[in-house]
């Protein structure tokens, strides 16, 4: 069975379906704070869709990182190290990315098993 989760008039922010939860791209709503700001933002919106949808970081199967500025990288993996299980920790690609809005400094997306 398919659930879609907060949805919206173009997507939904998380569609659980085959055991595993699918978590749209996340962005910060303070379209003012650094990347570090944005950075915990995104990942405090992934882990309530997660935890929303039954499950929870531990469980992350994949993540995909999109920065605008590559220049971010170090500065932000300070924030998403001390956030990931490191005793399991999900494939993760992480790529430089023009962003809808030029004031994003970062979007995530995750899969997780439920």
């Amino acid at each position: 069975m398919m659930k879609h989760y907060q949805v919206g008039p173009r997507m939904a922010q998380a569609v659980t379906y085959n055991g595993a939860v699918h978590i749209a791209g996340q962005v910060a709503d303070n379209r003012e704070a650094d990347i570090e700001e944005q950075t915990r933002e995104v990942l405090a919106k992934i882990d309530a869709l997660l935890a929303e949808a039954g499950t929870s970081k531990s469980k992350l199967v994949a993540v995909n990182i999109f920065l605008p500025h590559i220049t971010d990288f170090e500065a932000m993996n300070r924030v998403y190290d001390a956030w990931v299980d490191p005793a399991k920790p999900p494939a993760r690609a992480c790529v430089e990315a023009r962003l809808a809005d030029p004031d994003l400094r970062i979007e995530i997306t995750a899969i997780a098993a439920l």
